[in-house]
């Protein structure tokens, strides 16, 4: 077996692919719709959707098959994503590359795969729309034009998701990613009996640099902003921008300790931003926890840590 190769942007893809905020969600019946189609139209027992991620590959959609992820290491679709076009194995008993697979030699019984490599923004492979059988085939030029029509319907998707749950100036979570997002994160806190941690951010004098510079360097400092967010708080925390200069960040499974450790971080990294910038950032910060027999809901947790960002507004005004 040959392992998939790892690409040259690997990095970026996988910002890219978590920036879409689609791993280990819910199935969904307009991703599922068209594996159902593709399922038909090749005759195949299994058709899948695959995001590749680091270390797995993870099926938004799946037909034919009862799993919702393989290691990245055996998949067949690590291999797709670094492929400009389908990329094909007609027998994988007869492929040096996934002739001792353990998706070949044992249960799904792998002989043949395509799969449409699924671009997203600026190029990057988030993964496949993939068809499998269990014997042997060949596809004819027809078919392949038919996947590829097929693949580009799931791209479409995953724009619309793009477009409806992130933010365009900062890349991070809009208000309805983060919901999404959030509402899973306290749903899984609540599950392992974990605490979380809503914490609220309002710049200060936001308005007067954009009177005073023009709103070009206002979205530069927003984006900035995220950016200082993105590098304080864990990969898992759930960071958006819930509009104008209000942002919010979720942490789930933590300790008190753990925020509070995590906020000293962001404040530090925000301290050594100004030091090097003319135009300094400074915010309002509400925290409110969460925790796991709490009766507060999402909408509530938000109200709470709103409230508690006024009030160190207020206090940070009267200093």
């Amino acid at each position: 077996m040959i392992l998939p190769i790892i690409p040259d942007n690997e990095l970026q893809r996988l910002a890219k692919l978590r920036a879409l905020n689609v791993l280990d969600t819910d199935t969904e019946e307009r991703f599922d719709r068209v594996t159902r189609l593709t399922r038909r139209i090749f005759s195949v027992p299994i058709c899948l959707v695959t995001l590749v991620d680091a270390e797995r590959q993870w099926f938004k959609s799946h037909q034919g098959i009862e799993a919702t992820e393989t290691s990245r290491d055996i998949s067949f679709c690590g291999h797709a994503i670094n492929y400009d076009g389908i990329f094909i194995v007609n027998d994988a008993l007869n492929d040096p590359r996934f002739c001792d697979n353990p998706l070949v030699v044992q249960e799904p019984f792998i002989r043949f795969y395509a799969g449409y490599p699924l671009t997203i923004s600026d190029g990057f492979r988030a993964g496949t729309l993939c068809v499998i059988g269990t014997e042997p085939r060949q596809l004819t030029s027809e078919e392949i034009e038919i996947l590829t029509d097929l693949g580009k319907m799931v791209e479409a998707e995953l724009l619309s998701i793009v477009q409806n749950t992130l933010d365009p100036l900062t890349t991070i979570s809009n208000r309805r990613g983060f919901e999404v997002l959030a509402h899973q994160a306290l749903a899984s806190c609540r599950r392992t009996k974990m605490a979380a941690t809503l914490v609220f951010f309002d710049l200060d004098f936001f308005k007067e640099i954009n009177d005073c510079f023009g709103h070009r360097k206002g979205d530069q400092l927003l984006c900035d902003f995220a950016h200082i967010l993105l590098t304080a708080f864990r990969e898992s925390d759930v960071i958006a921008r819930m509009g104008g200069d209000e942002f919010v960040v979720l942490l789930s499974f933590v300790h008190k300790d753990t925020v509070n450790h995590a906020i000293e971080r962001f404040k530090l990294l925000l301290e050594q931003y100004n030091q090097h910038h003319q135009h300094k950032l400074s915010t309002s910060i509400g925290i409110a926890h969460w925790t796991p027999d709490s009766e507060l809901g999402l909408d509530d947790l938000l109200d709470c840590a709103d409230k508690a960002m006024y009030q160190d507004k207020a206090i940070r005004r009267k200093s």
